[in-house]
């Protein structure tokens, strides 16, 4: 996200998401371990979240509070 915008910025002519990926990718190969360790510990954070989101999903949907009901307006319903 950091690197995204930097580049963004500093190369406003660059539209694509694939030449955008390909330059965070050569970015992150050449930083050393000391600069990606934030990164992982915002990963790890993220991931953390993640798994307490999903916990909070499955038990929702095991007690049915997730449940459609069949007469919800949906326009895939006609």
């Amino acid at each position: 996200e950091d690197f995204r915008k930097e580049f963004q910025e500093q190369n406003p002519d660059v539209k694509s998401m694939r030449d955008i990926g390909k330059a965070c990718g050569e970015k992150w190969k050449t930083m050393t371990y000391e600069e990606k360790v934030q990164y992982y510990d915002i990963a790890t954070e993220k991931r953390a979240e993640f798994d307490r989101a999903m916990i909070d999903y499955i038990k929702r949907k095991e007690s049915g509070e997730d449940q459609e009901t069949e007469d919800s307006d949906s326009e895939f319903d006609e």
